[in-house]
């Protein structure tokens, strides 16, 4: 039978310790729209309207005009008591519920077949994606 050195558990018992001082994540889910500045924000029914806050790919999507006044769910954290921080973009914090249904919000390239995450323009065509909301996140 092998023993395990103390010296080799300490590390793992330390990165178990760290993962549960995460902070709780929140969801936020209301009505896409802007503050008077432009400031990406969200009409929540509990809290009235907060600001939103992210990455700057995060920041793409949340500006997105196709995505306005849409039903809107963003995971995350409260940075102060009116910006909410949603969490980077590789983490697919973003939902639009549609239908009954929660979809992850991509972007896609009809000409080169390429799914991205924030809009713009496709690297290898230079055409503008598609928003393509999708109930599976297949990426």
């Amino acid at each position: 039978m092998n023993w395990v050195d103390r010296r080799h558990l300490l590390p793992i018992l330390a990165f178990g310790c760290r993962l549960l001082a995460q902070p709780a994540k929140l969801s936020l889910r209301g009505k896409l729209t802007a503050a008077g500045d432009g400031t990406p924000a969200l009409d929540e029914p509990a809290r009235g309207r907060v600001l939103l806050a992210g990455d700057p790919p995060t920041v793409g999507v949340l500006k997105d005009q196709r995505l306005a006044g849409s039903d809107f769910e963003a995971i995350g954290g409260f940075r102060d008591d009116r910006v909410f921080q949603i969490d980077p973009i590789h983490l697919r914090a973003m939902f639009v519920h549609r239908n009954g249904r929660r979809l992850f919000i991509t972007y896609w390239c009809d000409i080169c077949s390429i799914r991205f995450y924030t809009p713009g323009i496709c690297w290898c065509c230079q055409q503008e994606s598609a928003l393509d909301l999708r109930e599976k996140d297949d990426s």
